[in-house]
């Protein structure tokens, strides 16, 4: 089972909740343009991930898909191409980074509800920072659905059923999203975070029932 030794396990029903939008800012411009001059050879794999995730290509910067096995969390080769990622990672975020990758999800497509089961996700806080995305990509926690706009930073409790549907047929949604440890600096950011963001939108809780069973428990 994946776990990182002797760090603690997070109530992050708790602490998250669904989703919580940090008191941080990107440049959108700057890391769209940044994240859009990768060479396109480095993409069309799902990087390793299995399961739901394989929906959408994946593009890894710091550590390997969880499905790879225990192997290390450093710096891979694509991360030293994009300088601003990197000060998002290590400056931005007040804390120690894990697993990160860029993961683009085609038009149309869908992460059925899940659940992220190793002891790592319990461990970890996921932020998600929105690259490419448009008004009809949609992030689910449980009953709520959340729309994350460039230029926003977003922390998902990933330990409870979550999925996401990329309504729009032709646009693609690209986010960054990496784990980091809960550092009492990015725990302070969180305990000021905007909470109750989320919506209840019925199409989109219809749209993923009728084309998923029960939330599958996932070693992405």
């Amino acid at each position: 089972m994946l776990q990182i030794p002797a760090a603690a396990v997070l109530d992050k029903d708790t602490l998250v909740g669904g989703c919580v939008r940090l008191p941080l800012r990107v440049d959108a411009p700057r890391l769209r343009c940044e994240v859009e001059s990768l060479p396109a050879g480095l993409w069309g794999s799902a990087g390793g991930r299995v399961g739901v995730h394989r929906a959408a290509e994946a593009l890894f910067l710091r550590g390997y898909a969880p499905a790879e096995g225990e192997r290390p969390i450093e710096p891979r080769a694509p991360l030293a191409l994009l300088p601003y990622v990197q000060w998002i990672i290590h400056d931005l975020i007040p804390a120690s980074p894990m697993r990160c990758l860029l993961a683009c999800l085609p038009g149309g497509a869908m992460i059925a509800p899940h659940v992220d089961r190793a002891l790592y996700f319990s461990q970890t806080l996921r932020v998600h920072v929105p690259v490419i995305t448009h008004e009809r990509a949609w992030m689910v926690t449980g009953t709520q659905t959340y729309l994350m706009a460039p230029g926003e930073v977003w922390v998902l409790n990933n330990t409870g059923p979550h999925a996401v549907w990329n309504e729009d047929e032709l646009l693609a949604r690209t986010h960054l999203i990496c784990d980091f440890l809960p550092s009492p600096a990015l725990l302070a950011l969180l305990a000021t975070g905007e909470r109750g963001c989320g919506q209840r939108r019925e199409h989109v809780l219809a749209h993923l029932a009728a084309r998923a069973r029960s939330p599958v428990a996932e070693d992405r």
